[in-house]
C-alpha cells in the first residue's frame, strides 16, 4: 500500500497522492488524465477529484496501478468500487472491448483487454491475477481465448488461462516467456482465429510481436505501436525497442492499408481515429523515422 510518509512533494494538496513507489509506467493517467499526470519520472496526483464520479474515476486508477503507489485515507478507499474493471471502452459487431485494469508489475503496468463476444470472450494480453476481476469475467462470459501480444506483456496467464481452461496464442519466436502456450503463430503470414479476429506478426520491438485485429478496425498493438496525446502522434520507439529497429518500421508499414479506428496498445495512449486518420498517421511516423535515420 502506498504510504504517506512516501508521498510524493509534487502531488496536489488532498487526500488522493502518489509515493515514491511509482514505477511511471502511467497507468493511472492514462485511465484518469483529469487527476493523474506523468512529471517526466513518475506520476502524480496533479487536480483532487470533486465530487462522487470524480473520486470513483480516481479510485479505479488506484485500483489498476500495479504497485500500489497511490494512496488515500481509509474513509476515501472504503468507497473503492468492487465493479470497476473489466471497464467498457467500445462496442463492434464484432465485440464489445473492455480494459481490464489491474495492471501487473510484471508487464510494466501493461494495459490488457477484454474482447465479449458471442463467439467466445478473448483477453488480449494477461492483468494481474484477482479473484475480483475473475468473477466479473465469468459473469461475462469467462475467457475461449487468449492472445498474447509479445513477452514482455504475458504476466499472470498462466493463472488466467488455468482458471478458465482458455488456450493461450502467442508467436514462436516469443514462445519461451509462455512455454506451455498451446497455440503458437509462426513465421510472418497473418493468422485469423475466426472472421472476426486475426493476428499479424509485427516482428521489432521483440521478435515475436504481433498485433491483433478485431473487425477489421480495431488494434491490439501491444508494445508496437501507441498513440502520445502531447504530441498527437503515432509513436514506435526506437527507444523501447529491445529487438531490431529495422524490422519494427517494416513491420509499421505492413499495417499501412488497415482501415485502424480504435488503437488500443499496452503501453502508451489509447486513440480513436477518423476515417483516414490511420494512413495520415502510420505515414507520419514512417515519415519521423525517415528524418531521425531508419537504420
Amino acid at each position: 500500500m502506498a504510504r504517506p510518509s512516501l508521498r510524493l512533494a509534487g502531488n496536489a494538496p488532498g487526500p488522493f497522492y502518489v509515493d515514491s513507489s511509482c514505477i511511471d509506467c502511467g497507468t493511472c493517467w492514462q485511465w484518469d488524465p483529469d487527476h493523474f499526470a506523468p512529471t517526466g519520472s513518475s506520476s502524480q496526483v496533479s487536480h483532487q477529484p470533486v465530487g462522487a464520479a470524480e473520486t470513483r474515476r480516481a479510485l479505479e486508477a488506484l485500483q489498476a496501478c500495479p504497485v500500489a503507489a497511490i494512496g488515500a485515507p481509509r474513509q476515501v478507499l472504503a468507497q473503492t468500487p468492487a465493479d470497476a474493471f473489466p471497464a467498457l471502452l467500445t462496442e463492434h459487431p464484432a465485440g464489445a472491448v473492455h480494459y481490464c485494469g489491474w495492471a501487473s508489475r510484471r508487464s510494466f503496468g501493461a494495459s490488457s483487454y477484454l474482447v465479449v463476444r458471442a463467439g467466445g470472450n478473448v483477453l488480449i494480453d494477461s492483468p494481474r491475477f484477482n479473484a475480483q476481476l475473475a468473477r466479473r469475467i465469468a459473469a461475462l462470459g469467462g475467457l475461449a481465448a487468449i492472445v498474447l501480444t509479445h513477452r514482455d506483456d504475458v504476466a499472470d496467464h498462466d493463472r488466467w488461462a488455468g482458471h478458465f481452461g482458455a488456450p493461450r496464442w502467442i508467436h514462436a519466436a516469443d514462445a519461451d516467456a509462455a512455454p506451455d502456450a498451446e497455440h503458437r503463430v509462426m513465421g510472418a503470414a497473418p493468422v485469423d482465429l475466426d472472421a472476426d479476429l486475426r493476428l499479424i506478426p509485427t516482428p521489432g520491438h521483440t521478435a515475436g510481436s504481433m498485433v491483433a485485429l478485431l473487425g477489421e478496425q480495431i488494434l491490439f498493438s501491444g508494445d508496437h505501436l501507441w498513440w502520445n496525446p502531447a504530441h498527437r502522434a503515432l509513436v514506435a520507439s526506437r527507444t523501447f525497442c529491445w529487438w531490431d529497429w529495422p524490422t519494427q518500421l517494416a513491420s509499421v508499414e505492413r499495417l499501412a492499408d488497415l482501415d485502424v479506428r480504435w488503437l488500443l496498445p499496452g503501453h502508451g495512449g489509447r486513440h480513436r481515429f477518423e476515417a483516414g486518420g490511420w494512413a495520415t498517421a502510420i505515414a507520419a511516423t514512417l515519415a519521423e523515422a525517415g528524418r531521425h535515420g531508419r537504420s
